[in-house]
């Protein structure tokens, strides 16, 4: 699924972020990542290869969040054999941001956030995987009309938000335990409230 063009520049095996251009971007930064991290991981315990985009309010309360696994993540291979292109990673998430909340497009300056959480394996430093994400959740807040947040990774070492210090050894990456594979679906989606109604706390479990 394609939604229009994306800027010309690429990284080394496509269109993907070094951690020196997400550092010139002055990503916001999250005022309780632990509270992100983990509201997102009980809500959709992700194994590895699962993404999970979510949008905050100002007060960093939780509005909607979705997860997919690779069927839906649009990772493909370049023909040298490096990582997927953020063009398809952006044409993901976009995807998911508008199954899941209204855009933003009209406002004059985003008020919403888009943060995304990648659930791999390896460790917790900067990949070019993770560039490509990057640019992927960058150019889609763009189309959508958010504020670009936090790109935080999940391996089996713990968390870590990239090009910040910050980061923790529990919740971790693991593959879902038997029952929790017939519980909890590879793809979810936590939808934004009713108008007017409150957004739901980042602990609240997710519904079934």
């Amino acid at each position: 699924m394609d939604f229009g063009s994306a800027p010309a520049s690429t990284g080394m095996s496509g269109r993907v972020l070094e951690p020196a251009e997400w550092a010139d971007a002055k990503i916001p930064l999250l005022r309780s990542p632990r509270d992100v991290v983990s509201g997102l991981h009980d809500r959709h315990r992700p194994a590895p290869a699962t993404a999970v985009v979510a949008v905050l309010d100002p007060d960093e309360r939780l509005l909607a969040s979705a997860s997919f696994g690779p069927s839906g993540s649009g990772r493909r291979l370049s023909r040298d054999g490096g990582l997927a292109d953020g063009w398809h990673h952006r044409n993901a998430l976009l995807a998911h941001l508008r199954r899941v909340i209204p855009h933003d497009l009209r406002r004059r300056t985003p008020v919403r956030t888009a943060v995304l959480m990648y659930c791999r394996e390896g460790g917790m430093g900067w990949t070019e995987e993770d560039g490509a994400w990057m640019w992927g959740l960058r150019d889609a807040c763009t189309l959508h009309g958010l504020r670009c947040g936090a790109y935080i990774t999940l391996t089996p070492q713990g968390w870590h938000v990239l090009g910040e210090d910050r980061g923790g050894r529990s919740p971790q990456a693991s593959a879902p335990r038997a029952a929790e594979r017939d519980e909890v679906p590879v793809g979810r989606l936590h939808k934004a409230p009713p108008l007017g109604a409150a957004a739901m706390p980042l602990r609240h479990a997710a519904a079934r």
